[in-house]
């Protein structure tokens, strides 16, 4: 697990550093998709999550849901092109959990991805984390996560 500051980020996740968000490979070779803790940090507590429905296809780096906190309206947008297979039911509720455990029960959507192989090269993985989040947070003149 790599640490930046408050923000944690799990080794075996896929990221996408200039969205803020992680993808997490499954065994049948479906993705989970979420939030970083550094977004959620950035955007502030949760309220609203508006998913795409299942079924629909999803363009590489397009949103596949929106959130909202008492600051901030965006999209989180997908790591890969794809199928939306799942949507989280228990964040539309409390849109909240996304904040509270981001890498588990926050998580945004599921998808099948198109491309996995081709499309994944793009995100960020292992050693290259911190290096390229200490470096986005800087771009964006953030002294701390």
């Amino acid at each position: 697990m790599t640490s930046i500051g408050d923000c944690l980020f799990p080794d075996e996740l896929f990221y996408n550093v200039d969205t803020g968000i992680w993808a997490r490979r499954e065994a049948d070779g479906t993705i989970t998709v979420g939030m970083t803790s550094c977004a959620c940090s950035m955007v502030g507590e949760l309220v609203a999550y508006l998913p795409k429905k299942v079924g629909e296809h999803v363009e590489r780096n397009k949103s596949l849901a929106t959130v909202e906190s008492g600051k901030w309206v965006g999209p989180v947008k997908a790591p890969v092109g794809g199928e939306i297979i799942a949507v989280n039911g228990a964040v539309a509720a409390k849109a909240a959990i996304i904040n509270a455990d981001p890498y588990g029960r926050g998580w945004v959507a599921k998808m099948k991805p198109a491309n996995w192989d081709g499309e994944a090269a793009g995100l960020i993985t292992g050693a290259g984390v911190r290096a390229a989040f200490e470096a986005k947070m800087k771009a964006d003149g953030l002294s701390r996560c």
